[in-house]
């Protein structure tokens, strides 16, 4: 079994409750866990608005990578989990500002009832492979 290291509060992330944000073995996998449009303090952003959402977790997930050395050029897969599937393009957009084109990664999206936080419209989860 691989050692692990834990981060579970990155710089500019609001802290866990019980999970860590960022996951990282002795390998090359890291898994970020599923982000919501939550500002520094846990507080949520851009009430009813897909789009302001999407921005604010395609930005913890950037921090999350930072903080494992990782950047958005090293994310294989990335999972959305929306309350409406209408929000996809507001996803696709944040995403752009973030990832290109051309190094787009695996993806799912996958519409739920609800998320832990009823105000929030949207959660993102991503896994990245660095090298070694």
């Amino acid at each position: 079994m691989s050692e692990l290291t834990r981060i579970p509060a990155p710089d500019g992330v609001a802290p866990a409750a019980q999970y860590s944000h960022v996951v990282m073995g002795t390998g090359r996998l890291v898994a970020i866990a599923g982000q919501l449009p939550l500002d520094e303090q846990g507080r949520p952003v851009g009430a009813g608005d897909p789009a302001t959402q999407a921005r604010q977790v395609f930005e913890n997930l950037r921090r999350c990578l930072a903080a494992a050395g990782a950047s958005f050029d090293d994310v294989v897969k990335l999972t959305y989990f929306v309350t409406d599937t209408a929000h996809l393009p507001a996803i696709r957009a944040a995403r752009a500002a973030y990832i290109p084109d051309d190094r787009l990664p695996a993806a799912s999206a996958v519409r739920v009832a609800g998320l832990v936080r009823p105000e929030c419209l949207l959660e993102i989860e991503a896994f990245a492979v660095v090298a070694g």
